[in-house]
């Protein structure tokens, strides 16, 4: 690398992965106008190298900046108990946070979508930290809070009955249309850039079952009518197909997780343009680390049920073409490792092009954010990550990080 500031004119890219041409562009530079790119063009020395900061990355393949849509920046790592979150403050969520985002955009994720927290509102603060240059992370887009049933997915459910959660952690719950609409408008008021819905029982919420519906389909569409009402979407957690189908007809513009789909779940996310965000790299984690072990016995049954089925739901909806959007649920596994799902939807049927679309082209069109994230592309912000090997034959490669641009600057 040839630059000795921050701030970047000039990449020189060994090869750029052209996610909207499906391209992958050999011997390029990446022109910048501050935070913004400017041109995308073959290398010149003599009309870029001359007077230019250049970045010299000619051994590597650039690629937009990475985006995870299904991220959790604050607290520590999973242990298959929510209720660890009771024992510390809202600073310790918020700090456990900014290193978590460091993470993050160190391995190249320069946005996230951070689907909730369970104290809430915490993700909103750090991504306010984040924007205002108090500390370093990647663009967030926060749900606030959990939209939830009481006792569902998105509820602590793991402590004595007569212990009663503080009102940050049950900020959302609802059990009616009319409590839905409520708590949608109360996340969106405390500026909110998304709502997330628990539409079945979750694998690590104590007592809920995956499978089970947790709304009906009234009160889902009415989240969803409600939260349009501000201009926001809502991202849907369902494991079972029925919940998920519930989701999808109400409107949900995401589904997350979807462990537990089969065709009819694809056919109707295919008839109503639902993105579906599949988590499955957490499940190969957790296999190789044997972390599983520690975790109470209806968690280790849950994670075994929802296991293969996962994984086959993923193969279906690439072969159905379905739009396959990139998450990962970090913080079931640790920050910094979010590449780790590209790999596996190779393994799945996909190209490495279409692998790094989901993550990059993909995510921005869900997000809504496409005329400035997403691709390396004239008017959007220079963020980027460099991998080592100016080629896509490989995506394990975006686990080994060279360098990391964001609006602009470079990171590492």
């Amino acid at each position: 690398m040839t630059t000795t500031t921050n701030h970047i004119s000039v990449i020189r890219a060994g090869a750029v992965a052209d996610v909207i041409t499906g391209e992958v562009l050999a011997d390029h530079a990446i022109v910048l106008d501050g935070e913004r790119i400017a041109a995308v063009e073959p290398w010149s020395a003599s009309r870029h190298g001359s007077g230019n900061e250049v970045l010299d990355l000619r051994d590597h393949l650039v690629a937009p900046g990475l985006i995870d849509l299904h991220t959790h920046l604050v607290g520590e790592l999973e242990r298959g108990s929510y209720s660890p979150y009771l024992t510390g403050s809202p600073a310790r969520d918020a700090l456990l946070g900014v290193r978590n985002a460091r993470a993050t955009l160190r391995a190249g994720f320069t946005t996230v979508r951070d689907v909730g927290s369970f104290r809430a509102f915490v993700d909103c603060d750090l991504r306010d930290a984040i924007d205002s240059g108090i500390c370093e992370g990647p663009r967030m887009v926060c749900a606030g809070a959990y939209v939830t049933c009481s006792s569902g997915g998105g509820e602590i459910t793991d402590l004595a009955v007569d212990i009663e959660l503080p009102r940050s952690f049950r900020f959302g719950v609802a059990d009616s249309v009319d409590e839905v609409r409520s708590a949608v408008r109360r996340i969106a008021h405390r500026g909110a850039d998304v709502i997330k819905v628990i539409a079945t029982g979750a694998v690590y919420a104590a007592g809920t079952v995956p499978g089970a519906p947790e709304y009906t389909e009234a009160e889902l569409r009415a989240c969803v009518d409600e939260a349009a009402l501000y201009g926001l979407y809502v991202a849907a957690h369902a494991h079972g197909e029925e919940g998920a189908l519930r989701a999808i007809r109400a409107g949900a513009r995401t589904i997350e997780h979807g462990t537990m789909l089969g065709e009819a779940a694809m056919s109707a996310m295919l008839e109503h343009g639902t993105y579906y965000v599949p988590t499955t790299y957490l499940l190969q984690w957790d296999d190789a680390h044997g972390d599983l072990d520690g975790y109470p016995a209806g968690v280790r049954e849950k994670t075994a049920l929802v296991g293969e089925s996962a994984r086959a739901s993923v193969r279906l909806a690439i072969e159905a073409g379905v739009r396959i959007a990139y998450g990962t649920d970090a913080i079931v596994f640790p920050h910094g490792l979010n590449a780790g799902q590209l790999p596996e939807f190779v393994e799945f049927g996909m190209t490495p092009m279409q692998a790094l679309q989901s993550a990059t082209s993909v995510a921005a069109d869900c997000l809504g954010r496409s005329m400035d994230v997403g691709a390396l592309a004239p008017g959007r912000y220079a963020d980027l990550v460099a991998v080592p090997g100016a080629h896509l034959d490989d995506v394990h490669r975006f686990t080994e990080v060279a360098a990391v641009v964001k609006g602009g600057a470079l990171v590492v």
